[in-house]
């Protein structure tokens, strides 16, 4: 069933939005760490550039029913700096959905009884606090001008819950089996 409530719909546009344009911020920022030698810190940024897309994947399946044209107001984080400043915008893009844009989209979906969006919502809130966590730590290294020191990195293609060095049995965000986690190899 499509969503029903014109507020929830165009939170679900918006978030779209919002993931889709940090899907391609991180996959430039990520070319920018690997010209700064930094590759980890790249292999960082694409992962979690994936685990935005399935944000973003989320967003827009819940929306399946409404087809047509929409203007679709999303903030974003603009610029291309050094390694160590696209991480803080990294981090101020997770921290603004985190802290505003996600708990405000989350209870409008339970309020209005949006049990698609409320999970799409959900989902991403909580993988957005492993991704600023994560964002937070490479930045801590790349301050001194060094890469951080990652092995493979798994994101879960349902939810987006990102993951260092260890494979989880089942998704901590969603349930799902380690299968459905891709691995961004060292």
């Amino acid at each position: 069933m499509s969503v029903v409530n014109a507020m929830t719909a165009d939170f679900l546009r918006s978030a779209y939005g919002g993931e889709s344009m940090a899907h391609m911020r991180y996959l430039i920022w990520a070319d920018v760490a690997d010209a700064e030698k930094m590759p980890n810190i790249g292999r960082l940024f694409r992962a979690i550039a994936y685990a935005e897309y399935a944000h973003a994947d989320n967003h827009f399946r819940v929306l399946k029913g409404q087809v047509g044209d929409f203007t679709v107001p999303a903030g974003a984080v603009f610029g291309i700096g050094k390694t160590v400043d696209n991480l803080q915008g990294g981090i101020d893009g997770e921290l603004h959905e985190i802290d505003q844009m996600y708990p405000v989209y989350l209870e409008t979906a339970r309020f209005q009884n949006e049990k698609a969006a409320e999970k799409a919502f959900h989902y991403a809130l909580e993988a957005e606090k492993v991704h600023a966590k994560l964002f937070k730590e490479a930045q801590n290294v790349a301050r001194d001008g060094k890469d951080m020191d990652v092995g493979s990195i798994y994101v879960c293609n349902i939810c987006g819950h990102t993951e260092t060095d260890h494979l989880p049995d089942q998704c901590p965000i969603c349930g799902a089996k380690k299968e459905a986690y891709k691995e961004f190899k060292a």
